[in-house]
């Protein structure tokens, strides 16, 4: 233990990311509780505080024994860990100015943390907290405009705090902060670590899965087909079978890609199709709240799969149920330490499916990897290149791309400072009558959205970013910020929310408009510059319509993102043939980071 690392748990959303960072750098760690013992984790030879939703001064916030300081071994708070290790070491941690993004890290010291790396680094914040003051013996490493200090240093004991995350890939330096943390100041020897993961999961699934066979829900993505696949090679083939649920909330042309992905590994005639179009969107309509839709469908799911295993004969004594959820599956539902706030509940984390584990009938394959790791794990089974390089999709599907409403409110101007912010350059600006899920301070939000439109006809990708960064921490109101593309506007200021429920004819409309994008990208070869691209139809009217939000970004995980810039040309083309559809109004795109917004809308 004492060439590892033990990593607290304080319900971050980024905490097993910590881990995996570690892991990259061939440096072993293990995750605890809050409540572990002191000795236990004076084993270790450096200790992690992970970030968490909480604030270190409301009653029940997670907390570490003050036996830990005792230990003589360095500690690292991150985020709400950096809060916490500085209030235990006698600092005041205040409610303060919110950071969610992107921000610039001014090091005032250069120290062991921060050796070798430049004075001025972006760095990635989502925090509503921070450290006011010092006791003596700490001294302020860095800061960024809104947080004085941003990360502190007790040299003498080796307590560093950084208010940042530096275990998400969107911090500049944030690997090389790590790499000397656990180097220079933990003294182990740091390696690269490239172990074939094939070998290790293909034991673990025959061990897990004995004399039993699995039963795989398959939607068509890279997670639900990899996992399948890492099945049929662990397990004879009689021995698996995948159900694909047509539920009328996929993409277009989705059944059929997966048929050819499973052909070409020779798994045609282990997956059945079944279509329960109308069940779904029976039991969806009228619904609302974007955490019913999922919850209804991950019910669905179940229900769907239970029917199925009766109408192919099979036990569920002598059969496992087989999902491809991974590891943001489960942070964003809460995680699985029941400390991690509820950001969203995947169809794959309904209660239902919850049962079902706890009845050790469940078999998760990649739940401990993230998006690119599945995506190389893909090549290396032979996967086509399309499916492993494809954006990903959500589960429950285009269901949480089709935004519905009971309202008929109408637009709002911002607030006094920030619409002297967005005049200033040039914008107008107003806040929609919608909202949309978010991720702040590692909690969950579901606020209002920022609508501009560049009263120039310009399009600065840097101006924007500044405002929807500024927008997102000065109005606590907000959590995502778009800006007018095409379309007949003439003032964003008649926007009004239309009644709209989920429907075949919307549905089919934000499928025409996603193959739309597919299709121009594509053309392009622009699909691999972009990670993720969400095309989202919300109830917002402007003629009677309905609006289309381009949602492209860039990630490596999706813990976090950033939108990702388009060619301009290419943008307003894919703008201009989507407002040809019948229905819609006008064409904006997404400009906010995760955090504040989540990637996609609900």
């Amino acid at each position: 233990m004492k060439n590892s690392i033990a990593i607290i748990d304080l319900g971050g959303q980024y905490c097993h990311l910590i881990g995996r960072r570690l892991h990259r750098l061939g440096i072993h760690s293990r995750i605890y509780r809050p409540e572990t013992r002191a000795q236990t984790l004076g084993g270790h030879a450096g200790i992690i505080l992970s970030g968490g939703p909480q604030s270190v001064y409301e009653e029940g916030a997670p907390k570490i024994s003050q036996e830990v300081l005792q230990l003589k071994v360095p500690i690292l708070g991150i985020c709400y860990g950096h809060q916490l290790l500085a209030q235990m070491l006698g600092a005041k941690v205040e409610k303060g100015r919110s950071e969610y993004g992107p921000a610039k890290l001014s090091v005032a010291s250069k120290n062991s943390l921060f050796t070798r790396l430049p004075q001025e680094q972006t760095v990635w914040m989502s925090h509503t907290d921070t450290v006011t003051e010092l006791p003596r013996g700490l001294l302020t490493l860095a800061s960024t405009e809104q947080c004085r200090i941003a990360a502190f240093g007790g040299t003498a004991k080796g307590y560093y705090g950084v208010q940042f995350h530096p275990e998400v890939v969107h911090t500049q330096y944030g690997e090389q902060i790590l790499r000397r943390f656990v180097s220079s100041i933990c003294g182990l020897k740091v390696r690269e670590d490239a172990t074939d993961q094939i070998k290790p999961l293909v034991r673990n699934i025959r061990a897990r899965v004995g004399k039993k066979s699995v039963f795989f829900l398959v939607s068509g993505g890279v997670d639900s087909t990899v996992a399948f696949a890492l099945c049929a090679k662990a397990l004879p083939k009689k021995r698996i079978l995948g159900l694909h649920v047509d539920t009328g909330l996929m993409r277009k042309g989705e059944t059929e890609d997966l048929r050819a992905n499973l052909s070409a590994l020779g798994l045609a005639d282990r997956l059945q199709i079944i279509d329960k179009s109308r069940l779904f969107l029976a039991e969806l309509r009228g619904v609302i709240d974007p955490e019913e839709k999922r919850k209804i469908i991950g019910r669905l799911f179940v229900e769907v799969q239970s029917d199925a295993m009766r109408k192919f004969q099979i036990d569920e004594k002598h059969w496992l149920l087989g999902q491809g959820t991974i590891y943001p599956d489960t942070i964003e539902s809460g995680g699985t330490r029941g400390l991690a706030a509820v950001i969203k509940t995947h169809h794959n984390r309904c209660p239902e499916i919850i049962d079902l584990i706890r009845k050790g009938r469940v078999i998760e394959p990649l739940v401990e990897f993230y998006k690119d790791e599945v995506r190389e794990l893909g090549k290396r089974l032979g996967l086509s290149s399309k499916l492993t390089n494809g954006w990903p999709f959500p589960g429950p599907g285009l269901a949480i791309r089709c935004l519905c409403s009971r309202s008929r409110a109408k637009a709002q101007p911002a607030g006094k400072a920030l619409a002297t912010l967005i005049a200033d350059r040039n914008y107008e600006g107003v806040l929609l009558p919608i909202k949309s899920v978010g991720v702040q301070g590692d909690a969950r939000t579901y606020r209002r959205v920022l609508a501009l439109h560049d009263r120039r006809g310009l399009f600065d990708y840097g101006t924007l970013q500044f405002i929807s960064t500024k927008a997102c921490n000065v109005l606590a109101k907000t959590n995502r910020v778009i800006t007018f593309v095409a379309g007949n506007v003439t003032s964003l200021a008649a926007a009004s929310v239309k009644r709209a429920e989920l429907n075949s004819e919307r549905l089919q409309l934000v499928r025409e408009a996603d193959f739309i994008v597919r299709s121009r990208m594509e053309e392009n070869n622009l699909t691999e510059n972009v990670w993720q691209f969400p095309v989202v139809l919300v109830p917002i009217s402007f003629a009677g319509g309905e609006t289309i939000i381009l949602r492209p970004v860039n990630s490596e995980d999706g813990m976090t993102a950033d939108f990702a810039r388009l060619p301009k040309g290419v943008l307003r083309r894919i703008a201009e043939d989507i407002i040809k559809l019948p229905g819609v109004d006008a064409v904006f795109l997404d400009v906010t980071s995760k955090p504040p917004a989540t990637i996609e809308w609900e």
